[in-house]
């Protein structure tokens, strides 16, 4: 059982995997609701503290990759209209469905969002997003194989 929750925190990790697809699928699979989504949340939370506090090397890397490409991809658009639209909390609540979690705290440093309010933001928008997949998912299931 270690083996499919080590592999829950690792897909949450993984950019476009992440939450919205790995909790419904631990929850699917069997596993506990509540480890699942603590382990996803966890996973997912890590990587973007990563990206978030190695945000410098990493506007090194996209400032030298901008130079090759002359503009945003679809993703890269989306986010940018959320974030002029909606700002930072926008961004963060709407990053998991619309981009990932990850693409999202990337454009919103990039943008000019300051550390610690990205951390805070993407901190509850990861929380709330986990609680509604797992939620969702375990009552669904649950419906469905009372039904039978």
């Amino acid at each position: 059982m270690l083996l499919e929750y080590t592999l829950i925190f690792l897909g949450a990790a993984i950019p476009w995997l992440e939450v919205a697809l790995v909790v419904p699928i631990g929850i699917v699979m069997g596993l506990s609701p509540f480890w699942v989504m603590v382990v996803a949340f966890l996973g997912n939370l890590t990587t973007v503290l990563a990206l978030v506090f190695g945000i410098e090397k990493v506007k090194l890397w996209f400032k030298r990759r901008r130079k090759k490409e002359t503009s945003y991809s679809k993703r890269g658009n989306r986010a940018v209209k959320s974030w002029n639209k909606y700002g930072l909390p926008g961004l963060a609540f709407l990053g998991p469905i619309l981009i990932g979690t990850h693409i999202a705290a990337f454009i919103g440093l990039v943008l000019g969002a300051n550390k610690k309010p990205m951390i805070i933001w993407m901190t509850i928008s990861i929380a709330l997003w986990v609680l509604i997949f797992g939620s969702a998912t375990a009552l669904g299931f649950d419906l469905f194989t009372k039904n039978l």
